[in-house]
């Protein structure tokens, strides 16, 4: 399969319509408004099913952050028909996974079985869909171990704090400011009460999208969701959240002074998504985002990249250095560039080079041997990671979620291949700039007296 799958991603490049040919995916609306996404992929007897709640923490507002991802929590709490435990031990009994996890814009639930258990999966899901059982004395505990969760995978670990404090900064208005997991004071003030009514409100057949990929067919899987979703009522109508984010003003710089052993830099541009492109095209042309891409890929592309190759190996002033762009968030959001300096260099010598590094992009075009290769690596990653069907079907979900719809997931490698050299450097000029960019520098503070200082990350839902 890697073979054929390689031999695609290069064809992609000089051959598009034969890669190209949209993967079916079949679609239904039920009457209570529960959509239903199912992509057929037989190479192997296997099904994965997910349950898709348009909610998460750009949903929320000050005073109850967190609560999406708390909620995602207590959805393993049981009902009436399935006390608590009973779903991941029933999951476990019929040879399947099952997790979840919550982001900004969304938050899932997943189990992957063999082919014949997806009535386990659909029967599971839709009773918790809107009979779960919350109870004060569940969730007394239940937030302790959210809590817990915070302080291991934020406070006690200085990166993820930077990248914290340094999103709460950038962002004024958005509620892409609030971590996911939600700050500490809100989760410490939130009650029962607070997640019985984001349950209801969000909770409902007419807010979800189940989507399943694997070895089925997709009329019985139709069939199986009128049987077990569709006796579901509708919830209320909800509407998309948004808060746009006020224009920047100019280049904001912050400090964070915590225990740490080395010091970090994160510098974070404000940059548009492919949604914000295709519902203003009078401010963003639609290939800005896929330049993004283009851009990301060339500067952080693997060993190969600009930022691997000169920065780390050639200077040797960082001693990692990373980027992250999300084509596929619902509002704007941020290119982030983090890394560490090598040993005897500052956090300052980083930034020097980091903004070279930009410059160079802003005042010379990429070679055109540079682009077709890091525009291959692109496509080939994204078709590399279409081979899982797990996946395909966080594809459908992430894009159906955010507004975009799951076809746009087919026309991926056609607009990254049609980048040009001109539209990098015209993206690079108009959003790495000083007036979109926030800088946030961890001070590294001794780490002598704290208790928990350096824990390991441990496994956890939010994303």
């Amino acid at each position: 399969m890697p073979v054929k799958l390689i031999q695609c991603a290069v064809y992609c490049l000089g051959l598009m319509p034969l890669c190209l040919q949209a993967e079916q995916v079949h679609e239904y609306v039920l009457d209570n408004g529960l959509k239903l996404m199912v992509k057929e992929e037989h190479r192997a007897p296997v099904v994965v099913s997910q349950v898709w709640y348009k909610v998460g923490a750009s949903y929320e507002h000050d005073g109850i952050t967190g609560i999406s991802h708390a909620l995602e929590h207590m959805m393993f709490k049981g009902t009436d028909t399935h006390p608590p435990g009973e779903f991941s031990r029933i999951i476990a009994a019929n040879g399947g996974r099952e997790n979840a996890f919550t982001s900004a814009d969304y938050t899932a639930y997943f189990q992957q079985l063999e082919r014949s258990r997806l009535r386990i999966s659909f029967e599971l899901e839709a009773d918790r869909m809107r009979h779960l059982v919350l109870t004060v004395e569940a969730f007394a505990k239940e937030i302790r171990v959210v809590m817990e969760e915070r302080r291991l995978r934020t406070e006690d670990k200085p990166t993820a704090l930077t990248h914290e404090r340094a999103m709460s900064v950038a962002f004024q208005t958005s509620s892409y400011r609030h971590p996911t997991i939600g700050w500490m004071a809100d989760l410490e003030a939130l009650t029962v009460e607070d997640l019985r009514a984001w349950y209801e409100a969000w909770y409902a057949p007419n807010n979800a999208i189940v989507v399943v990929v694997g070895d089925v067919d997709a009329k019985a899987v139709r069939e199986l969701a009128d049987k077990y979703f569709g006796p579901l009522p509708p919830g209320k109508p909800v509407l998309p959240v948004l808060r746009p984010e006020v224009a920047q003003d100019g280049m904001k710089r912050m400090t964070v002074k915590v225990p740490a052993t080395v010091p970090y830099l994160l510098m974070a541009y404000k940059a548009p998504v492919l949604k914000m492109a295709l519902d203003q095209p009078e401010r963003f042309a639609d290939w800005e985002p896929y330049a993004l891409e283009v851009l990301a890929g060339i500067l952080d592309g693997g060993n190969s990249a600009r930022f691997s190759r000169r920065l780390v190996r050639d200077k040797q002033i960082a001693a990692s250095v990373g980027l992250h762009y999300n084509l596929y968030a619902r509002m704007e959001s941020v290119v982030v560039i983090a890394g560490t300096p090598a040993e005897g260099h500052s956090v300052d010598d980083l930034e020097r080079v980091l903004r070279d590094e930009i410059t160079d992009l802003q005042t010379n075009p990429v070679a055109a041997s540079e682009l077709a290769r890091v525009k291959a690596q692109v496509v080939a990653g994204n078709v590399y990671d279409r081979d899982s069907i797990f996946f395909q079907a966080m594809q459908i979900g992430i894009l159906e979620s955010v507004g975009l719809g799951w076809p746009v997931m087919d026309e991926y490698v056609e607009r990254i291949s049609a980048v040009t050299a001109e539209q990098v450097q015209t993206v690079a000029r108009k959003y790495l700039t000083d007036e979109r960019l926030t800088v946030a520098e961890l001070d590294p503070q001794p780490l002598e007296g704290v208790a928990r200082a350096g824990s390991a990350e441990r496994a956890g839902h939010a994303q």
